[in-house]
């Protein structure tokens, strides 16, 4: 009998299906293997931190799951059409469960999906968390902005009522700056404001921490620093310091560096290397720095990037002003925690003088590298005696680690903070053109609009705050109809209707 084309068309389909069977069972197989995997590795952590809170619980889950490379997984099962783990971040054990409900079900067997409730608490929980800490969004947005008062915020009433219209959700009060009597009148400014205009706003004092500034200068007026220059840092700046030297707010931080550890300025207009250190403090050698130079003079920021300082993390005056933030702020800044001991000290300080008020909400300030690599451990000791959120705070941040990798960095707090149910902050130089200058700028658009993306957006203070407060709540508003988190809503496109 002569073997026919439809015969050998109905061969090849059997073929590919039984081809199609056995990778699904292989992927099934494999997914099984994953998520016994991601149980018991998170089981161990959870036992290590000795919590029992969902959030730490799914925190847990999803570093399990990201100590496996799924690249290979991600590409068979999106050649399925199914479901890749990409969005999984606030429910990583449902999510799992629902992908592996659908390979069995593929394969022919039965198998029972997770109840949707439990697909999207994550979820929930993260929203219930947003308004907790930053208030109730009314459904509007759901994506709030921070602004920072300036010191005008005191003495102009009008000013704050313009920023809360405009769309500002938080107001932070930076602690480096002003006195406790300018904040206080700031706090009632917004209190007040506040209940005229029948919209919440929430007060984040914002403590300023251990942060390394210049003190002292011994230079030529004007100085500038540029590349092959050697300046010197010393412990106490004196006579026989040179004719370029410099000390800081921290003296003690010079004797812990060493030739070979990095130095930068400015957010890192200038970035040097120390090249030599004796008894009385060190010699560095500028490798980059701006066209112009950067001008060498007192309260300028610096960063040592490659050493994990020991510094304590309240300062004298930190201490000080915890008196005022205790009794009126909503939320507390905590700059430059690294450790979970910070933040014990931290919620020990803030019981002492709250009393029997509720807790307040914690901002954890992530600046240094060595809190990157705390960070679970920080949201867990934090989170589990107060509501908890995170800055990404990338102008020191990007200093600290490095500008070639900010961008990933902050893509990876983002997931991390989603998968603790936490809410994050998009902070630093967010539209600081438009702020300043009041015109916007083509890559800060963008920037605000990939901000979306965080629970909370941080603008600056500048003479257009209220301009920036009001185009960054349009950005945020337009985004939101195309995007939440990594998931892409697929809204109907307006432009070419």
């Amino acid at each position: 009998m002569a073997f026919m084309a439809s015969d050998a068309t109905e061969l090849d389909e059997r073929l590919m299906a039984d081809d199609a069977t056995l990778e699904l069972r292989q992927i099934r197989d494999e997914v099984a293997a994953l998520r016994d995997a991601v149980a018991r590795e998170s089981e161990t952590r959870l036992l290590e931190w000795g919590a029992t809170r969902e959030g730490a619980c799914n925190l847990a889950h999803y570093l399990a799951l990201r100590s496996h490379d799924l690249i290979a997984l991600q590409l068979r099962l999106s050649a399925y059409g199914l479901s890749s783990l990409g969005r999984s971040e606030a429910d990583v054990m449902p999510a799992l469960d629902a992908l592996l409900a659908t390979l069995c079900r593929l394969c022919g067997e039965e198998a029972a999906y997770p109840a949707r409730g439990a697909m999207r608490a994550g979820e929930d929980a993260l929203i219930r968390a947003c308004d907790q800490i930053f208030g109730g969004s009314g459904g509007v947005r759901l994506t709030r902005i921070m602004a920072t008062l300036p010191s005008e915020a005191a003495t102009d009433a009008s000013l704050v009522a313009a920023l809360i219209d405009a769309g500002m959700d938080c107001a932070r009060i930076n602690c480096a700056h002003d006195d406790a009597a300018g904040w206080r009148q700031m706090v009632d400014n917004v209190r007040a404001a506040s209940r005229r205009l029948d919209r919440p706003c929430r007060v984040l004092m914002d403590i300023a921490g251990p942060k390394l500034r210049i003190e002292a200068v011994r230079a030529p007026e004007h100085y500038r620093l540029h590349p092959g220059e050697r300046p010197r840092l010393v412990a106490r700046l004196d006579r026989r310091s040179g004719p370029i030297a410099f000390s800081l707010n921290f003296p003690q931080v010079v004797s812990q560096l060493r030739p070979g550890a990095e130095i930068s300025f400015d957010d890192g207009k200038a970035t040097g290397r120390i090249v030599a250190a004796d008894d009385e403090g060190v010699e560095i050698e500028i490798i980059a720095a701006r066209a112009k130079g950067m001008r060498l003079k007192p309260d300028k920021g610096v960063n040592l990037p490659s050493i994990d300082l020991d510094l304590p993390p309240l300062t004298k005056k930190d201490i000080a002003d915890l008196d005022v933030v205790a009794r009126f702020a909503d939320i507390v800044g905590f700059s430059f925690v690294q450790r979970v001991e910070d933040v014990i000290l931290l919620q020990a300080e803030l019981a002492a003088r709250r009393g029997e008020k509720p807790a307040q909400a914690i901002i954890l300030k992530i600046e240094t590298p060595l809190a990157i690599r705390n960070l679970p451990r920080l949201i867990v000791q934090s989170a589990a005696r107060h509501p908890t959120a995170v800055m990404i705070a990338r102008g020191d941040l990007a200093v600290e680690v490095g500008f070639a990798r900010l961008s990933e960095m902050q893509e990876e707090i983002l997931w991390l903070c989603e998968a603790a149910h936490v809410p994050v902050i998009w902070a630093t130089q967010v539209l600081d053109q438009l702020v300043h200058e009041g015109v916007a700028s083509r890559p800060e658009t963008t920037d605000a609009a990939m901000a979306q993306r965080a629970d909370c957006v941080m603008l600056n203070k500048g003479d257009y705050l209220p301009q920036g407060v009001r185009f960054l709540r349009d950005v945020i508003t337009r985004m939101e109809r195309h995007q939440s988190k990594k998931f892409a809503r697929l809204a109907r496109l307006q432009a070419w209707r």
